[in-house]
């Protein structure tokens, strides 16, 4: 009796829990078009445009890097800031030229399109996000080479909508927490030395991703004995790499850039 008393109270509960909605997401793409609708008018007004690139890592890295990394920490300001949701990763950007190729475009996988394609895909974006309610718009960018086209755009638009409440805003600080910043310099008190933290695919970049996404780290190249260098993409020594070492980085990254989003706004 005690065992039928048991095994229907878990089904009870299974069912329950089957017949739960489930959480709602922060994510424009993964919401339908009616609960979108009810976000914005329940007072979900800041949407956050997530920016990454497609490019060459090293040998080490997935060309996704960027792309997956905005998506992610996009998604952990915006529940942090409990009123603003993510739109879709933009993964088209300026690399570069392709012919001659230049920077990342000598090596296979990465993208690139003219600045000002790049420009107008953020502001078309921005445009259709004010005509569906959106009161405050959030261009953060992963990759350093657009920062000041997301100024720019945001310019640009807030020039335009100055009569209207709505606004644009370029969040540098995402990026200033990132690999050439803040983050950085948290890495040398952990005793990483510049030479190793680099610029691109060094121990920052590479330590940000394995706290975010292992699966996109080929562990076993960064000590197979390969040459990691210029000629492979790489600007730093990412050999000492470590999931441990990006947390802190993913936690100033979210902190920073959700008080500078809170800032603008309450500016505005």
């Amino acid at each position: 009796m005690r065992l039928v008393l048991v095994a229907a109270c878990l089904c009870l509960a299974l069912c329950e829990a089957a017949a739960a909605p489930p959480a709602k997401s922060v994510f424009l793409e993964e919401l339908t078009w009616t609960e979108l609708r009810d976000d914005i008018r329940a007072g979900k007004t800041t949407v956050i445009v997530p920016v990454g690139g497609t490019e060459q890592s090293g040998p080490h890295m997935a060309l996704g890097k960027h792309n997956v990394r905005a998506k992610v920490l996009a998604g952990r300001i915006a529940e942090s800031l409990g009123n603003a949701l993510v739109a879709p990763v933009i993964a088209y950007v300026p690399e570069g030229s392709i012919e001659p190729p230049a920077g990342h475009m000598r090596f296979a996988g990465t993208i690139s399109i003219p600045e000002g394609a790049f420009e107008t895909t953020l502001e078309y974006a921005a445009r259709s996000f004010r005509r569906h309610g959106f009161r405050d718009i959030v261009l953060i960018g992963d990759h350093g080479g657009y920062q000041t086209s997301l100024v720019k755009v945001a310019a640009k638009l807030n020039r335009e909508w100055a009569a209207l409440p709505v606004r644009v805003h370029a969040v540098e600080d995402y990026y200033r927490a990132s690999v050439g910043g803040e983050f950085a310099q948290a890495l040398k008190r952990q005793g990483f030395s510049a030479e190793e933290i680099g610029t691109h695919a060094g121990v920052a970049d590479t330590s940000l991703m394995m706290a975010i996404d292992p699966q996109l780290v080929r562990a076993d190249r960064l000590h197979d004995g390969t040459p990691l260098g210029v000629a492979e993409g790489v600007y730093g020594d990412p050999r000492r790499s470590s999931a441990a070492a990006g947390k802190s980085g993913v936690e100033l990254i979210i902190a920073r850039t959700r008080d500078a989003i809170q800032k603008e706004v309450a500016r505005r």
